[in-house]
């Protein structure tokens, strides 16, 4: 796939007209017409803000990084590299932890969802603080969503295909402006079904909620990068879930006993 392809298919994916992406990136819509039919080439300072508005690595657009997959209650397969610089990944993803996963959405979105700095971006972050907080304290999953380390903080691979299922009927989209930076917001339509939810999973929600919901999108992501978990990632890749042991104090959700030697 070529780059103007690639730049079509996210661009698509934040629901964008050709004219609405041309003039968040400052170029003409000619020049994004172009750029879509491999007829003109993307300069450098281009696929930078290509990348903030699409909210994609550089690498993904130049086809050096893999893309994922993501398949709902389905046999995970793995699939083979399709270049020496790229690669696959497959992400099944259970009915129950997509139900799950749903649910806490549903409930933030209720709590912060109208804020007007929660956008998807920091839905993102909150979830990894959820899911990681949560596995360094009880050493299980709540979501259990796989995440990637993008140069904004992490994100949850799964995101896209389960919100895709919800909308219209369970959450709304909307894009719109936080100060002069373009959002892509999720309203809820319904309440959460908390018998999904255990008493404690609720009270890690609203602990990581009550924290970092009053932070905007480049707070929360200059937050997360210097938690163990996305330092010790390659950027790009999966981050694995039992780094959070290796969390500092300003991070850690739990008190270590000292080692005794």
């Amino acid at each position: 796939m070529e780059i103007g392809e690639r730049i079509r298919k996210y661009r698509l994916q934040k629901d964008f007209s050709q004219e609405q992406l041309a003039t968040r990136v400052a170029i003409s819509r000619v020049s994004l017409t172009q750029i879509e039919k491999g007829e003109r080439r993307v300069t450098s300072d281009e696929l930078a803000r290509l990348c903030d508005v699409l909210d994609v690595e550089a690498n993904i657009l130049l086809g050096r990084s893999y893309e994922s997959e993501v398949v709902i209650g389905k046999p995970a397969r793995a699939k083979e590299s399709r270049t020496p610089y790229t690669e696959s990944l497959r992400i099944n993803v259970p009915r129950k932890h997509m139900e799950k996963f749903k649910e806490v959405l549903i409930y933030i979105l209720n709590k912060v969802g109208a804020k007007p700095n929660i956008g998807e971006s920091v839905i993102y972050k909150l979830l990894y603080f959820i899911d990681f907080d949560f596995y360094e304290k009880y050493e299980e999953q709540l979501i259990g969503a796989t995440y990637i380390k993008n140069r904004y903080g992490p994100t949850p691979i799964e995101f896209r295909k389960i919100v895709e299922g919800m909308l219209g009927h369970e959450i709304i989209k909307v894009q719109d402006k936080y100060f002069s930076y373009p959002q892509t917001k999720y309203l809820p339509t319904r309440e959460a079904d908390l018998t999904k939810l255990g008493a404690h999973e609720v009270e890690m929600i609203d602990r990581v909620v009550g924290k970092l919901s009053v932070m905007n999108a480049a707070q929360i992501s200059d937050y997360s990068h210097n938690d163990v978990p996305w330092l010790t990632a390659e950027q790009g890749k999966v981050i694995e879930y039992e780094s959070v042991f290796y969390r500092t104090p300003a991070y850690s959700v739990r008190k270590y006993e000292p080692e005794t030697v």
